[in-house]
């Protein structure tokens, strides 16, 4: 009786590993417009080559930048629709037009109008 209950407890045991058991993955990707105008509905951001890029960052602002070569401008105003809508040039709140130029330091591009100059930091995954 002792072997009968030893080898049912082992064919349990053996059972229990063929279960399929459910895998999780989660992909981290950079936010788009539509979370970060969720998390701050005031924030000044810009979309390029697919990434949102945002102003007002203090540390980002104490920094001293030089600004490289221009790499594009503004093309097309936000006008608060459907936020899946934000696309390459498209901003909420630079005029048209503003030109847009590369630093020396990954993830913060520099735009230019009316004479001034505002860093905006690209926003990272999380």
């Amino acid at each position: 009786m002792k072997i009968l209950s030893l080898m049912l407890m082992v064919f349990l045991f053996f059972l229990a590993g063929c279960f399929e058991r459910e895998t999780e993955i989660w992909v981290s990707k950079p936010p788009d417009a539509e979370e970060v105008l969720r998390l701050d509905e005031n924030a000044d951001i810009f979309q390029w080559e697919g990434v949102v890029y945002k102003t007002d960052i203090d540390w980002v602002n104490e920094l001293e930048l030089t600004k490289n070569e221009s790499i594009g401008e503004i093309t097309e105003l936000y006008t608060n629709e459907d936020p899946k809508l934000f696309k390459d040039g498209m901003t909420n709140e630079l005029p048209i037009g503003a030109k847009i130029y590369s630093t020396n330091e990954n993830g913060i591009l520099i735009v230019e109008y009316n004479g001034e100059e505002k860093y905006y930091l690209a926003g990272s995954e999380g």
